[in-house]
């Protein structure tokens, strides 16, 4: 399972538990892409407007920063935060927040980078172990019920040989792309069907927790 697939998957989970019109924070919305998976609820989509410089942010209901929300406390029934948080100058101050706002038995999906590559430069400033994101959480007062590594080492490895992809396609490396795409093709669909193999997954792109304020 990609990265990708097991965020949507989340959000979705988060959408089936959360009745219609209910009130929906996407904290860090970015351009908005969960929006739809919560049609029929009252979503709010929240973000600073400093990521990616290509990005529409006019679609945004709230511009304003993660760590001090304008809302009064228990304005939502749920609430996500999708690879977000390392982007964020004081990560404790905006779960702090989030859990704020969040009314009581209202859930958080929460998704964490821990071996992502550095992205929306110069704005990426944390990454989380699975211990910092559930003492993040308990001192917010929000209680963790599910904390899942998103694919193990052999997972993270296929990604770092998409990335090397990515690295070849500038200026003279132009001329090796071919013979690195071809190397690097097959192990990336491979490695990942090994994961099996590795039963911790402490090494994992990122970490998706769903939590609970008591």
């Amino acid at each position: 399972m990609t990265v990708e697939t097991a965020i949507e998957e989340a959000v979705a989970e988060l959408s089936r538990s959360t009745p219609d019109g209910s009130r929906v924070l996407d904290a860090g919305s970015g351009e908005g892409r969960h929006r739809e998976a919560f049609a029929g609820r009252r979503y709010v989509g929240v973000d600073l407007a400093v990521g990616d410089a290509d990005w529409d942010y006019s679609g945004l209901d709230v511009t304003g920063d993660l760590s001090r929300l304008p809302f009064r406390d228990g304005s939502f029934d749920a609430a996500l935060n999708v690879v977000v948080l390392e982007h964020t100058r004081d990560p404790q101050a905006v779960i702090n927040e989030i859990a704020r706002v969040l009314r009581p038995g209202g859930r958080l999906l929460l998704v964490a980078p821990q071996q992502w590559e550095v992205h929306q430069q110069p704005n990426d400033f944390f990454r989380f172990t699975r211990y910092g994101v559930e003492l993040l959480l308990e001192r917010a007062g929000l209680q963790v019920e599910t904390l899942e590594p998103t694919g193990g080492h052999f997972t993270l490895l296929a990604r770092r040989l998409v990335g090397s992809l990515n690295f070849f396609q500038g200026g003279a490396r132009w001329l090796l792309f071919p013979f690195v795409a071809a190397l690097a093709a097959a192990p990336a669909l491979i490695l990942p069907s090994l994961d099996s193999l590795d039963s911790e997954k402490d090494t994992t792109l990122a970490y998706r927790c769903f939590a609970r304020k008591s």
